[in-house]
């Protein structure tokens, strides 16, 4: 079973999605598939699509080390993006979570538009 680890970024959206989860479905729908989709990386950590190591954003290699990256579709056409990452010394595996995000902010990272 792997350990599930958030960036500063994903914390800020799951921060604002459980802010907005009060008054707004959406946001709690996201929260809840998020929630689906982090149990299912736990315990099948090569679960999304694996993204191609040369489309893989030069800063989450440079900010996260990240020499893999998976995406996982979310509700809304939203992605999050995780690598998996091996500790040191260890055989724990990690599944990092670099970025939750809306499709038009994924477009751009990944310069589709």
């Amino acid at each position: 079973m792997a350990k599930i680890e958030f960036s500063d970024e994903s914390k800020k959206v799951l921060n604002y999605l459980l802010t907005k989860s009060k008054t707004s479905k959406t946001e709690k729908m996201m929260l809840k598939s998020i929630s689906r989709k982090i149990n299912i990386i736990r315990n099948k950590v090569h679960y999304g699509n694996s993204i191609t190591k040369r489309l893989i954003p030069k800063e989450y290699i440079i900010k996260h080390h990240a020499k893999n990256l998976f995406r996982v579709e979310l509700p809304c056409f939203w992605r999050m993006l995780y690598t998996i990452k091996a500790e040191e010394n260890t055989i724990e595996i990690i599944a990092f979570v670099i970025d939750i995000l809306d499709h038009k902010k994924y477009d751009k990272k990944f310069k589709y538009d």
